[in-house]
């Protein structure tokens, strides 16, 4: 019971944080956002010290259920998992705990936190890699089958479904999801939970409080016959039969040995705060200090670094192609309002790709650049950002995008608008064009007139909102005429 309960758990997570992550309705961001707040390594991006504690309380409590039903990269492993029994039917056995590797790989990614290198750090990040999964690879697939929907839909003389644009996110954020995806699929379906209990972060962490847990698997040496079961099926590789003793700090509270003894000799039970409760092997009370102090240290230095890191063609009336837009070289990329500043945002964002993957208006793209790289900046190619949405800031679990209002958001100011005279029609063409003056909605941008006569724009930058209007609505081609230049530390108008 204990098992299934954990089972439907997990995929009530699982589906939750997947669609979230891959809806084109923008529906679910209303009841399913909060499951993106419930994510460690977000939380304490974001200083949420009570999803923080709540999390800390349930491992010290039940384990690493954590690992098992809240994290949406340790469900996908135990999928992967179950698909490759077929192919590898050999029995696992128990593997010896590779604590070196496990803090050196804490130890680097607490140092690339510190020292400002988010962006590196993210890639083994759990929620962080799965979302990049969703987002780039399973989005794309669902906004398909979305449309092949819609299709039929309207053949049918209904409107069940309607027709969605497919975005691609990029090659770079393709490549990384795919070896992500190969490599965490490669290692469980193999090895388990491998990945959780040698590279993954929070999974040290959680290993180190899990150790104190009051409730954990306890193996009764007098009804054990040897007969290997648990341990050959444990994807945590924890459970060491020979000397009757199962590594609490990498057990994943699965529940899954308890079905596979025939004998009672696994039992979920209350056991104290004592570590490794439940082994027969002697020890005295001054082996726990180095366990605390290894604890309270990690706790500290985790803390310490997140503080300081605190194609379709498209025809114009079915008649003319227009030629698709191609981005600017702006020298300081455009971040979402509420992001604060470039420090600010680069120092708290994870590279989820939440607010990519919901992004109405499809601006929000993953960054080349190396300094900010997968980071989310805004590209005004599809649409610009309206005033009245506030849906990234109102989504983002780090508070990377901090909560604003649509009466806030007219006043902030995330860049400014830049004119480039060569590329601008009424000087190209000899027309008047006054597509960016139209379309501004902070009354930004008013028309002079040259030398010749001819109405071309001329931006007021301390007005201007760096909504990307006047960019997406200019129709100029391959450049825009103007275009929206970022703010290193965003403004009030």
């Amino acid at each position: 019971m204990l098992r299934i309960i954990r089972i439907i758990l997990a995929l009530f997570f699982f589906l939750g944080i997947t669609f979230l992550l891959i809806d084109v309705s923008g529906l679910l961001h209303h009841s399913l956002g909060w499951m993106a707040h419930l994510q460690l390594l977000p939380a304490v991006l974001s200083f949420n010290i009570l999803i923080v504690a709540i999390l800390m309380v349930l491992t010290l409590l039940f384990g690493r259920i954590y690992c098992s039903i809240v994290c949406p990269m340790g469900v996908l492993q135990d999928i992967f998992n179950r698909l490759g029994r077929p192919l590898f039917k050999k029995r696992r056995h128990f593997s010896k705990d590779r604590k070196g590797l496990r803090y050196t790989v804490m130890s680097l990614f607490i140092v690339l936190l510190a020292a400002g290198l988010n962006q590196i750090a993210m890639l083994i990040a759990p929620y962080s890699a799965y979302g990049r999964v969703a987002a780039t690879l399973l989005q794309p697939l669902y906004a398909g089958a979305n449309n092949l929907l819609a299709l039929w839909s309207s053949h049918g003389g209904h409107s069940l479904f309607y027709e969605v644009p497919v975005v691609w996110r990029g090659g770079v954020a393709a490549m990384v999801a795919v070896v992500t995806l190969v490599v965490i699929g490669a290692l469980s379906s193999r090895y388990g939970r491998l990945w959780c209990n040698t590279v993954c972060p929070v999974g040290t962490l959680l290993g180190i409080v899990s150790r104190f847990s009051l409730f954990r698997v306890v193996l009764d040496a007098g009804r054990c016959k040897h007969c290997n079961r648990c341990a050959g099926n444990c994807k945590s590789m924890c459970i060491d039969i020979g000397h009757h003793q199962i590594d609490h700090s990498r057990c994943v509270v699965c529940m899954d040995c308890l079905d596979q003894c025939k004998f009672g000799a696994l039992r979920y039970k209350f056991t104290g705060l004592k570590p490794d409760a439940g082994r027969p092997v002697s020890r005295s009370s001054g082996d726990d200090a180095p366990s605390r102090r290894r604890f309270l240290a990690t706790s500290v230095l985790l803390a310490a670094g997140a503080a300081t890191a605190a194609s379709a063609k498209v025809v114009d009336g079915g008649l003319a192609l227009i030629e698709e837009k191609r981005p600017p070289l702006r020298k300081t990329p455009v971040k979402p309002f509420g992001s604060l500043s470039q420090r600010h945002f680069s120092s708290h964002c994870t590279s989820c790709m939440l607010c990519v993957s919901q992004c109405p208006q499809h601006l929000l793209q993953p960054s080349r650049r190396f300094e900010s790289l997968l980071q989310p900046e805004m590209q005004f190619g599809q649409g610009f950002c309206p005033p009245a949405c506030t849906r990234c800031s109102q989504l983002c679990p780090t508070g990377a995008i901090r909560p604003v209002t649509p009466e806030q958001k007219t006043s902030i100011s995330v860049g400014y608008a830049v004119l480039v005279p060569d590329n601008c029609i009424s000087n190209t063409r000899g027309v008047n064009c006054t597509a960016c003056y139209r379309h501004c909605p902070a009354g930004a941008i008013h028309m002079v007139r040259n030398q010749g006569g001819r109405l071309i724009p001329s931006v007021d930058e301390n007005r201007c909102l760096g909504c990307g209007a006047c960019e997406y609505y200019c129709p100029s081609r391959p450049f825009s005429a103007i275009y929206v230049e970022g703010r290193d530390t965003h403004t009030l108008i």
